[in-house]
């Protein structure tokens, strides 16, 4: 029986345990959205996590929609991960980059002022975002892109996968959830397009699956993961059928090599997301969603995934591993500092003790 606590190799990397910290977004880069010291010992704090995904980081201006996320498109941006990178992996842990380029899903004041907003239709997300005072305000109206701007849209991704690797980390995993950019494209709601992008499942899929094609070729696609919520509703999504734009994402890519498939895992009505993966997909299987360690254990042993990831139980007990490990109590966390400090950055981000501390 497979234990939660031993190695597992997801495509080219391997992890010295199967616990996966999730992506989350902290609102703490500095100025030019250049992760800062404090993000540094951040992720330190962390890297005893078998895998560290940071969180979501734009590809470019553009990408951009939410306050203070960091960038992975600037030199100054590429140094500053480099020393996220290099404390993690002095800590014997293993990072990815997850880059999340929002598409719609963006407020202008959190972005430069000339960065704009793109999208696969001209629909607005119907969901507010938090501004950069902290109060949800409404979306930009995106412009549709061009046909023949996509391919350039896709080569931001590359360039940001390259940096990546250029920074230390030990791959990348593309955002296809959450009602981002990606989404956009699959999703049969946000994407009336009539060209060879949009309209039948095949051309809704079309842009994720050139996406991580070009990543594969670009950095290997053993170091390329992608992240996927089936049926969710966050930032407007609203897929007509699900699980058809998802059987056919996951069946286009299965045989590329990937890293692996990330799931957040939701309820979807008439099948169990799980089991769609499962189904659609021979790769391996990053499971999220809910979980405490008895259900996270349960799925490893059933082999139902190779590993699991927790975000909120990382937020405020940065040795989970560990407490897991020993069956020590597990800390909550303070949800008024999930994206501020209030004046301190460290306050509710890497104040958190480690047992014994």
């Amino acid at each position: 029986m497979t234990d939660i606590f031993s190695p597992v190799t997801l495509g080219d990397i391997a992890l010295a345990n199967r616990i996966v910290m999730a992506p989350m977004t902290r609102d703490r880069a500095g100025p030019g959205d250049v992760p800062t010291d404090i993000m540094v010992d951040y992720y330190r704090q962390r890297a005893g996590a078998g895998l560290i995904v940071t969180e979501g980081t734009q590809p470019s201006p553009t990408g951009k929609g939410y306050w203070r996320t960091p960038g992975i498109h600037s030199a100054a941006q590429v140094a500053g991960w480099r020393k996220v990178a290099d404390a993690v992996h002095e800590q014997g842990g293993k990072i990815v980059m997850q880059i999340m380029h929002v598409g719609r899903a963006a407020v202008q004041a959190n972005k430069d002022a000339d960065a704009e907003t793109i999208a696969p239709s001209a629909i607005q997300c119907p969901d507010k975002i938090p501004g950069p005072d902290g109060v949800p305000v409404e979306t930009v109206m995106p412009r549709a892109l061009e046909i023949d701007e996509i391919p350039g849209v896709i080569a931001e991704y590359v360039a940001a996968a390259s940096n990546a690797i250029a920074a230390g980390m030990d791959g990348i995993e593309l955002h296809c959830a959450s009602g981002y950019l990606p989404m956009q494209f699959l999703s049969s709601n946000s994407n009336l397009r009539t060209d060879r992008y949009g309209g039948t499942v095949e051309n809704r899929i079309r842009f994720v699956v050139e996406l991580l094609e070009a990543l594969a070729a670009a950095i290997g696609a053993g170091r390329v993961g992608f992240r996927i919520c089936p049926g969710v509703k966050f930032n407007g999504m609203d897929d007509a059928n699900p699980h058809e734009t998802y059987a056919a994402l996951l069946r286009a890519v299965d045989g590329l090599g990937l890293a692996y498939c990330h799931l957040i895992h939701i309820p979807l009505e008439g099948q169990d997301a799980l089991d769609l993966v499962r189904t659609n997909w021979n790769g391996a299987i990053i499971e999220n969603g809910g979980l405490t360690l008895d259900k996270a254990s349960a799925i490893i042993a059933d082999g139902k995934a190779d590993a699991v990831s927790f975000g909120y139980l990382y937020i405020s007990n940065p040795d989970l591993v560990e407490r897991f490990r020993l069956g020590a109590p597990l800390v909550k966390a303070s949800r008024a500092n999930l994206y501020t400090g209030e004046g301190d950055d460290r306050k509710g981000y890497t104040d958190y003790a480690a047992l014994g501390a």
